[in-house]
């Protein structure tokens, strides 16, 4: 494990970009961004209203599901305030964290930092990122909000990133995909990406190990707390 974290952002060809200094109470990472900047400035306004929007807890899907795979290079989507990815890093995975909130970014750097852990952190949305295809030997996406797109580019990307053996690991609160699900929270569940949609897309060169539904471990602390139960969809890619 590095004693330092590696806070520069990547860019879409993987070369360093430089680095920033982590803070956490603004943007950290305001260089290289690639995305639509509408939604980068709408996440860190949500960011910006709270010292602290998530429980700083690994997720526990992730934790269970990891449980029993060798290390090797992961890709955190939607890192956020990077517990996940911490929590990876200290477990022996080359972690890479991709988020498009520049606020979350510099929180997660400050706690990777704080916690000697070493991590790659990508300022990007999904799609737009350009990842090396078929690179990570697990593909991990706690709760995404991942916009949905008439050619599925965000359910494409997902897949596309997992290496040959590799794993998706993609886990979101029971119900969500349903169309009452969000009159309290002001959004439309038809415009995002949802497990069902992905595992839709699963052909021959996949195996699904895990599609169920089950009881969520939920931290103390932080947005989401009140949702009890996770949809987990484990999928391998064969060749």
């Amino acid at each position: 494990m590095a004693d330092d974290i590696a806070t520069e952002v990547l860019p879409t060809d993987g070369s360093p970009a430089g680095s920033s200094s982590a803070s956490s109470t603004g943007p950290s990472f305001t260089d290289g961004y690639v995305g639509d900047p509408a939604v980068r400035d709408e996440w860190d306004g949500r960011y910006a209203e709270r010292q602290r929007l998530w429980s700083g807890q690994p997720n526990g899907a992730l934790v269970a599901e990891v449980a029993g795979l060798a290390p090797g290079r992961v890709l955190d989507v939607g890192c956020g305030e990077g517990a996940d990815a911490i929590w990876l890093a200290r477990a022996g995975w080359d972690v890479t964290a991709l988020e498009v909130s520049g606020v979350a970014l510099g929180r997660a750097a400050a706690h990777a930092r704080d916690a000697g852990a070493d991590v790659r952190w990508v300022h990007a949305g999904l799609a737009e990122a350009a990842l090396p295809p078929a690179s990570f030997d697990l593909v991990s996406a706690q709760y995404p909000a991942l916009l949905r797109t008439p050619e599925g580019a965000a359910e494409r990307a997902l897949l596309d990133a997992v290496a040959p053996g590799g794993v998706l690991l993609l886990v979101h609160h029971a119900g969500m995909d349903e169309p009452h699900a969000g009159q309290a929270g002001g959004f439309d569940p038809a415009d995002y990406v949802w497990p069902s949609m992905v595992a839709a897309l699963l052909g021959d060169d996949w195996r699904i190990e895990v599609d169920e539904e089950r009881p969520r471990v939920v931290p103390d602390g932080g947005a989401g707390a009140h949702h009890t139960h996770d949809v987990v969809l484990r999928s391998r890619r064969l060749r």
